[in-house]
């Protein structure tokens, strides 16, 4: 089996449980480092630091790697700089997350993970974007992830394009399988309720039932027991 030169990154933090995780299921297949931010960066998108200075602190990991940095950024400039400043080999590529939460529907363009990923592609290096619910059951991720990434590593998206894979919220048993070529949703699936309190409006979130997104999209895949696969393509290319 090629070894890879295997970058990972995320916006959840270098602390996250699905960092760890990811980065198990990768070592398999090669050489691992790890840049993520050093605090919470959910909702960044593509956000990038453009003066000043970028801390960068060699940090302790769970899982054994051949570095890993928590940078004081946004989960692009954790890609950005990963590749340009900090690994010592240019990487095969770049996978993100796995993010606490889907990046499905309109929440793709909000999502730090998914941003990082397209960061990745501007600077000419394959990426995969993996997400899940938040609070879950962890099975159908743990049963399918290492066979997506198989998968995926062996097969590229179209250039400028990344892969991005959600992971349904069910035992694996009760997993139903993979659907590949899911399209984005013309939905939110974490949609936002406003509602005025005083001087300040509060913010509260809303899911989609699951026959309220179209089939063939990647929320209709998960809320129906499916890990969904599709490519995302970065405006630029």
């Amino acid at each position: 089996m090629e070894k890879r030169n295997i970058l990972i990154a995320n916006d959840d933090g270098i602390g996250a449980e699905g960092i760890a995780r990811l980065t198990a299921a990768a070592l398999p297949f090669g050489r691992v480092f790890v840049a993520a931010p050093s605090s919470q960066c959910s909702g960044m998108s593509q956000k990038l630091t453009i003066r000043g200075e970028l801390p960068v602190t060699e940090a302790p990991f769970p899982v054994s790697v051949e570095a890993a940095w928590a940078i004081g950024g946004t989960p692009a400039d954790c890609v950005k700089a990963a590749i340009r400043a900090l690994l010592p080999v240019r990487p095969d590529v770049v996978l993100t997350g796995i993010n606490r939460g889907y990046n499905a529907g309109f929440d793709i363009a909000y999502s730090g993970t998914v941003g990082a990923a397209l960061e990745a592609v501007m600077n000419g290096v394959p990426a995969i974007a993996f997400s899940a619910h938040e609070n879950g059951d962890p099975g159908a991720l743990e049963a399918y992830l290492p066979v997506v990434l198989n998968e995926l590593l062996t097969r590229p998206a179209e250039p400028g394009c990344v892969w991005n894979v959600n992971f349904p919220d069910c035992a694996a048993a009760q997993c139903k399988g993979v659907l590949y070529g899911r399209r984005p949703a013309a939905c939110s699936f974490y949609d936002n309720d406003y509602v005025r309190t005083g001087d300040a409006l509060s913010i509260r979130v809303t899911n989609p039932g699951p026959d309220r997104c179209r089939k063939g999209s990647d929320i209709h895949a998960v809320l129906h027991g499916y890990v969904s696969v599709g490519e995302i393509r970065s405006p630029l290319f």
